[in-house]
């Protein structure tokens, strides 16, 4: 797969692998858009390690692979078709967490048939697997595929797994900065309930002279009885929208004996 050739004006290659690592970086500064950095990967693969087509299949939070992204449709097919046939040389690459390449499908390919025939069919007649991968977990894989037989050199598919760790990186990133918003919104509602529910034990307290123990007896008996969530009975004592009277009630209806 040689380097294209350099032409008066032209970045050289170095300046291009320099330009696409900025991209991807910049794409990380403002909010992060896993569709726009995904291309920017792919488009980047192509550009700099001279291959035909590329894509990215990642691993989702159920363990199931889904094709995230892909520079042309006849590249988007032939790794949809992977990941429901289970199997190519990104199958593989996603398994093991190394490297899986294959100069010639035709000559190479017959430990995936079924990868194979749907490769020559879609045109492409060599594939290479980048694993995506942090410290022992694998998160998916970058694609790199060609029209005609050829083999990635090292300097090509050393430059192919800096890629796929500078995605794997900005993708962990991403999921463990959503996941923190998530405990941190589910950490809030909690608080917020919390001083909820204090203010209708106060005003239950109030009401029916009792004690704060007391009242959240009477709060939580009465939420059980009904099926209702405790902030949520809470809430309507606080807006004023609730039978006092009734969550107040001693037995079965308006304490924990129901």
């Amino acid at each position: 797969m040689p380097d294209r050739p350099h032409t008066a004006g032209a970045p050289t290659r170095e300046q291009r692998v320099s330009r696409t690592f900025v991209a991807l970086a910049d794409s990380l500064v403002a909010d992060f858009d896993i569709a726009e950095f995904l291309d920017l990967l792919t488009t980047g693969a192509v550009d700099l390690l001279s291959v035909a087509a590329a894509g990215v299949i990642l691993r989702g939070p159920d363990g199931h692979l889904e094709v995230l992204s892909s520079t042309s449709r006849q590249a988007d097919l032939l790794e949809q078709f992977a990941v429901q046939a289970d199997n190519g040389p990104c199958i593989d690459c996603v398994r093991t967490g190394m490297p899986v390449t294959c100069a010639d499908l035709e000559v190479q390919g017959k430990r995936w048939p079924r990868y194979t025939a749907g490769a020559q069919a879609c045109g492409f007649r060599c594939a290479h697997a980048v694993p995506m991968r942090l410290r022992g977990q694998t998160i998916g894989v970058l694609s790199l595929l060609g029209t005609e037989p050829g083999a990635l050199d090292e300097e090509r598919l050393g430059l192919g797994q800096a890629l796929a760790d500078v995605a794997t990186i900005a993708i962990l990133q991403h999921r463990a900065v959503e996941h923190g918003d998530r405990l941190s919104t589910q950490l809030q509602t909690a608080l917020d309930s919390r001083i909820v529910i204090e203010q209708a034990k106060g005003i239950l307290a109030q009401r029916g002279t009792l004690t704060m123990d007391e009242s959240f007896t009477a709060l939580r008996g009465y939420a059980r009885a009904h099926g209702q969530r405790l902030a949520v009975v809470a809430s309507s004592v606080v807006a004023g929208s609730a039978d006092l009277d009734a969550i107040l009630i001693p037995g079965p209806r308006g304490s924990d004996r129901a």
